[in-house]
């Protein structure tokens, strides 16, 4: 007898405690969502959640062809506890277009890594191992680094080839400018040139006509004063 009261203790105090885990349980379900802080918060992953409003359709970095492929797996759950605000975004990596998120689900201590291009998830692990979470996001990463490599240098060559472009377009200009300037300075020089020519052919000319002008007034002097001795002869005090 004594052993069976025993024996009703221990059970008693075994479902009590299975009651205790239980309640527990439940209200951590039921609290999920205000202790755990809405996922992506940062602009650029928030920008991707839906609004609650939206709850039944489709998250809108979801291809349409890729929806059914990936309905089953990581990448939608990772997805849904996101939009249902389930889960912590601990750390996000971005380069270029490439990024890496590490998040955590603290219902069950599960971490899940992303890796995604243009907003769009294609890879998700999910663990239960901290360490391991820490070093597949970590070489998601680095992939995200050596990823946009190509894609920031072709940033940054677009960036010189439009400055070069800019530095043509101002040279053409100044070149055009420079060329109606020195097509003005030609147009003048010609006139001035020609004008020049038409001076010094025209002090010829009259360098010429003076000569002969010259000549004529001499022999005019000459006559007159031929013209004025034949007058004055034979008067007196005229000297021959």
């Amino acid at each position: 007898m004594k052993h069976s009261i025993q024996l009703r203790r221990v059970l008693l105090g075994a479902a009590a405690v299975l009651m205790m885990e239980h309640g527990a349980v439940v209200w951590a379900q039921n609290n999920t969502t205000e202790l755990a802080p809405v996922a992506g918060s940062r602009p650029p992953l928030g920008s991707l959640l839906p609004p609650p409003a939206d709850a039944g359709k489709k998250a809108p970095w979801v291809d349409e062809q890729a929806s059914v492929d990936v309905s089953q797996g990581e990448v939608a759950t990772l997805m849904q506890l996101i939009h249902d605000a389930q889960i912590v975004e601990m750390r996000t990596t971005y380069n270029g277009s490439y990024g890496a998120s590490l998040f955590f689900y603290p219902p069950d201590m599960t971490w899940y890594m992303a890796l995604f291009q243009d907003k769009r998830f294609w890879r998700v692990i999910r663990s239960q191992d901290e360490m391991r979470a820490e070093a597949i996001y970590a070489d998601f990463a680095r992939q995200t680094e050596r990823l946009a490599d190509v894609e920031i240098r072709r940033t940054q060559l677009e960036a010189q080839k439009a400055n070069i472009e800019r530095f043509i377009a101002l040279s053409e200009d100044r070149a055009r400018r420079l060329q109606a300037d020195l097509d003005v300075a030609r147009s003048q020089q010609a006139k001035v040139d020609a004008r020049q020519s038409q001076m010094q052919a025209d002090a010829v000319a009259l360098r010429t006509e003076k000569a002969r002008a010259q000549a004529q007034l001499q022999d005019l002097q000459r006559e007159v004063q031929m013209l004025q001795r034949a007058t004055e002869a034979g008067l007196p005090g005229v000297q021959k």
